[in-house]
């Protein structure tokens, strides 16, 4: 147990300690992200739970009134005009409790995000041979 993270330490455990009512809602926001970036490793960071793949690929949390989806600056300036009916800033973008979650929008932005991460590292090592 971390105590910088309100004791949990793995994706589960985040799930696990949410309301009854949520859970199957983040399972499958977990799910549907491990589709599309079944190579990327699943950690806590930042206090929620986040996908990892040659750096930070999205983050997700349950919120008091929404359920938040982190998926960088990129992810949600690539998706600005998708984005019209959620409030979002820079990095975030906050799906309603009360509405469904639009699992159609978070697969096209996790599917950006993991082009991105993997054309970055392309790079990265291209560089690192020359």
């Amino acid at each position: 147990m971390d105590r910088m993270t309100g004791g949990y330490t793995t994706i589960d455990e985040y799930i696990a300690l949410q309301p009854a009512e949520e859970q199957a809602i983040l399972q499958k926001v977990r799910l549907t992200i491990h589709k599309l970036a079944p190579d990327a490793t699943e950690k806590i960071s930042y206090g929620m739970p986040t996908f990892y793949l040659f750096g930070n690929l999205v983050h997700f949390a349950s919120q008091k009134n929404h359920y938040g989806f982190y998926p960088t600056g990129s992810g949600v300036e690539a998706f600005e005009a998708d984005l019209g009916a959620y409030q979002h800033t820079k990095g975030a973008i906050q799906f309603p409790k009360d509405q469904p979650v639009p699992y159609d929008l978070v697969r096209r932005i996790v599917s950006f995000r993991v082009k991105e991460n993997l054309e970055r590292e392309a790079a990265r090592q291209a560089k690192k041979k020359k």
